[in-house]
């Protein structure tokens, strides 16, 4: 068995069909990310926002310890409405992600769809049948 250098073996790795596909599939859902982040920050909570009475989340905190500038002591609060934000983006993007695979997978089904069978010929009538014996009897 002949040995590999280390750097034979990198590249055998990274040029691997799977190793690939995976890093474009990455960089890919990195782009898609950008854009479902786009539309539920810049279209979707808007409207939430102006439903709800222009409701941000990222404002709500429970202050332990207020800030005092003269003494250089910042403020520690726990940001709950940092973490709701974060929830209710979650949920959003989920549901976007959700109906845009649901959309792409009807699409997907209808085109995989085989086309209908053709509706078996009718029974012949009793004038065909008897011309068939009759046809098939002066054969013989």
């Amino acid at each position: 068995m002949e040995k590999k250098g280390i750097v034979a073996e990198f590249k055998e790795f990274i040029t691997r069909g799977n190793v690939m596909d995976m890093a474009v599939g990455i960089i890919i859902g990195g782009a898609f990310t950008a854009i479902v982040t786009s539309l539920v920050n810049d279209l979707l909570m808007p409207i939430i926002g102006a439903i709800f009475g222009g409701i941000d989340f990222t404002s709500l905190k429970y202050v332990i310890r207020a800030a005092d500038e003269a003494a250089g002591i910042e403020e520690a609060a726990i940001r709950y409405g940092s973490f709701i934000q974060a929830i209710v983006n979650f949920l959003l993007i989920a549901i976007v992600i959700f109906l845009l695979v649901r959309g792409l997978n009807k699409l997907r089904r209808k085109k995989e769809e085989p086309a209908p069978e053709p509706a078996p010929d009718p029974e012949p009538s009793e004038e065909v049948k008897l011309l068939t014996e009759i046809r098939d009897a002066l054969k013989k």
